[in-house]
């Protein structure tokens, strides 16, 4: 059984193995987005501060990482080459990472699922999130759940494209 649980203060290593995993695919697949600089510790331990960091288990074991956002991002704010689905309130999936166990297996239709789920607890029917240019695999991933391309925005200096679903 899968479950969205929130990480804890003395999770940050844990998701920090998560993330620098997620980084190391990446490299594999012969692009960088995440950079050693981003995603960090600091961000991560802000993510678990705020109450924003999640863990995608499997029964006991962990899987994923993701951060389910209800603030907004000021930089869907300026998005260019096309325009949002609506203007209403939204849930920024951010950080989203399978760990070498997770990969593979579909996972990421059930992380969607459960952030989707965790949002609409919460009254909000809308998702927004972004990825690199170079990052193919997880365009075609985020098109297979139903996600639309958007437009681009400049996310921490550099183009991504920016996709969204109604949930």
């Amino acid at each position: 059984m899968f479950t969205l649980t929130k990480a804890m203060p003395g999770d940050e290593a844990l998701c920090m193995e998560i993330i620098a995993d997620g980084r190391q695919f990446q490299q594999e697949q012969g692009f960088v987005q995440w950079t050693e600089a981003y995603p960090a510790l600091p961000d991560i331990a802000e993510d678990i501060e705020t109450h924003r960091a999640y863990l995608l288990r499997e029964d006991d074991e962990v899987l994923g990482y993701l951060c389910l956002d209800f603030d907004g991002e000021p930089a869907y704010d300026a998005i260019t080459g096309g325009s949002w689905l609506c203007d209403e309130p939204y849930a920024v999936l951010r950080r989203l990472a399978l760990n070498a166990r997770g990969r593979g297996r579909g996972l990421t239709r059930v992380l969607f699922d459960l952030a989707a789920e965790r949002s609409r607890e919460r009254g909000i029917t809308y998702l927004r999130l972004n990825t690199g240019l170079q990052n193919s695999r997880m365009q075609h991933i985020l098109e297979k759940n139903g996600f639309t391309r958007r437009g681009i925005i400049v996310f921490k200096g550099s183009q991504k494209y920016a996709y969204d679903k109604r949930i």
